[in-house]
């Protein structure tokens, strides 16, 4: 897309994309059940295939005596899952049930509350909130002020802070509707997101490894660093097991502001004429925040809460765990299949750049925040 598509009132291909975001699901019949196996049935053969390259890999690395790394399965799924939608193309049969990835994520991160007890998700909780109300409010201001150095639309600009201090697409989505944002400027937000949560899921781990991060340190970061939760996911996962969680539980805290950032830009676009009033009265505005509120986040300390009080035997706390393990699978394998890196292309150059500068300034304001208590502070928690 060249950047004169940034002009109010042209029709894109990413005013198609974005619309498919908004549709409303309909009614779950049998046909459209069956609508999605196909798609599910790539996702979990991607998933094992990139679970089995793992094991061939290393296979062959010690018999031929190879000195090489341990490639993890979460990237041996990411990267077939894109040499499949980058080169044959993904076929629209599969498309539904490949859409279907970010489910399974949420089900993974359900699943891992089995993992945790409350004790601490409240510590990592409250050390990691502080840390997101720092860096959520710095990444914002620059990048806000980025995008109207670059003659950005105001509303692009704020789907671009919205997306990149919180959660990716879904904060964007959940952005759309409240500050009455043109479907355009939801289709160059979310390709800009999703170039960079692809950006960050390969440079993120190799960087923490050159530091010289614990595996707790890298799980704080890519927690707050990443914007996509699944993206936040993998890229944990990429690092180690423990990196994934810790990255899963804090990312998990980020997805609980939605609402409140997302009420702040409403409120300022209503007081220009320009989104729909927001009800006078806190229980509106409660009802505002609860509606955009990510219902999973519940799931996973519903199910720490009850592996805390010991309410599961040691068998169902194993099958909760490969549960998760297999969700996230599934979630791996589509994020591969569904990034497509000629439409990302297509996205023009501006919406990138400020991308770029939100990541590169989320991700060293995270970092100095994560060694600062961990190193100076020494905030920590057991995995």
């Amino acid at each position: 897309m060249s950047d004169t598509t940034l002009n109010p009132g042209t029709s894109t291909e990413a005013d198609t994309a974005a619309t498919e975001f908004d549709e409303t699901p309909g009614p779950l019949t049998v046909a459209r059940l069956l609508g999605y196996l196909p798609g599910i049935a790539l996702l979990v053969a991607v998933g094992v295939l990139g679970k089995y390259s793992q094991i061939w890999w290393n296979s062959a690395a010690k018999h031929n005596h190879w000195t090489v790394p341990d490639i993890e399965y979460v990237l041996w799924a990411i990267v077939i899952g894109l040499l499949i939608t980058n080169t044959v193309g993904l076929h629209p049969i599969f498309r539904p049930g490949v859409g279907t990835y970010e489910f399974w994520l949420k089900i993974g991160i359900v699943a891992l509350g089995s993992r945790f007890v409350l004790g601490d998700v409240a510590k990592l909780g409250g050390t990691s909130f502080l840390q997101i109300l720092i860096d959520m409010t710095v990444s914002g201001a620059i990048i806000l002020a980025v995008s109207r150095w670059l003659g950005l639309s105001g509303k692009l600009g704020s789907l671009l802070a919205i997306g990149t201090s919180i959660c990716g697409v879904s904060a964007i989505i959940a952005g759309k509707g409240a500050i009455r944002a043109r479907n355009s400027d939801v289709g160059y937000a979310i390709a800009a997101i999703l170039a960079l949560g692809a950006v960050a899921l390969f440079a993120l781990p190799s960087l923490g490894h050159a530091i010289g991060l614990s595996d707790h340190e890298f799980g704080l970061w890519a927690g707050l660093a990443v914007d996509n939760t699944a993206e936040t996911t993998a890229t944990g996962y990429l690092f180690s097991d423990e990196a994934g969680k810790v990255a899963v539980l804090v990312k998990s805290t980020r997805n609980a502001l939605i609402g409140f950032v997302v009420l702040g830009f409403a409120a300022y676009w209503a007081s220009r004429g320009e989104a729909d009033a927001i009800a006078p009265g806190l229980r509106a505005k409660a009802a505002f925040v609860w509606s955009k509120f990510p219902k999973f986040v519940l799931g996973f300390l519903a199910v720490s809460a009850v592996a805390t009080f010991h309410w599961l035997s040691k068998q169902q706390t194993t099958n909760l765990a490969n549960v998760s393990r297999w969700a996230f699978l599934l979630t791996f394998a589509g994020v591969g299949l569904n990034t497509n890196i000629r439409e990302l292309a297509r996205t023009g150059w501006r919406p990138l750049v400020v991308a770029v500068v939100g990541l590169v300034t989320v991700a060293v304001v995270s970092l100095g925040l994560v060694l600062f208590t961990s190193r100076v502070l020494h905030w920590g928690v057991a995995g």
